[in-house]
This record gives structure tokens, sequence and C-alpha cells, in this order.
């Protein structure tokens, strides 16, 4: 099975080695057929601790790294 790769921005750099990723995704309503904006926050490790605040980062599907953490930093910083 492939692992998810996501796309977010970053909202969040205080832990050591963590961040807090919010992720966007768009889905359209089954029946109201109106568009809906779901947010979701993800942990994901960050060796270097590179990224800060407003960062556009990709995340990928990892092993745990903690109870909460179970992705990893790709790259992307823009």
């Amino acid at each position: 099975m492939p692992k998810k790769i996501l796309t977010g921005i970053v909202v969040s750099d205080k832990p050591n080695k963590t961040i807090t990723v919010m992720v966007e995704r768009k889905y359209q309503h089954p029946v109201l057929k109106k568009i809906i904006k779901a947010r979701k926050n993800y942990s994901a490790h960050d060796e270097k601790n590179q990224y800060k605040n407003g960062d556009k980062v990709s995340i990928i599907e990892s092993r745990p790294f903690s109870k909460t953490k179970k992705f990893q930093v790709l790259g992307e910083k823009k």
C-alpha cells in the first residue's frame, strides 16, 4: 500500500523536532452538494528544526515516532 503524502501549512513549531501541519481538503457534501472545507492537524517529525510557522511543507506517512507522530517532513520549504 502506498504511503500518504499530504501538503499543508505549519501552524506550530514549539516542540523539539516536531511541527504541527494543518492540512485542508475540500469535498462535496453527499446530500446538500455544497463544497465543504475540512481541516485536520498532523504532528510531523522535523529532525533539524528547520521549519517555522507559515511554511508550506509536504509530509509523508512513516513509522510511528511517538503516540501522535506518524508523519515525517518531505521538504518543500516556501
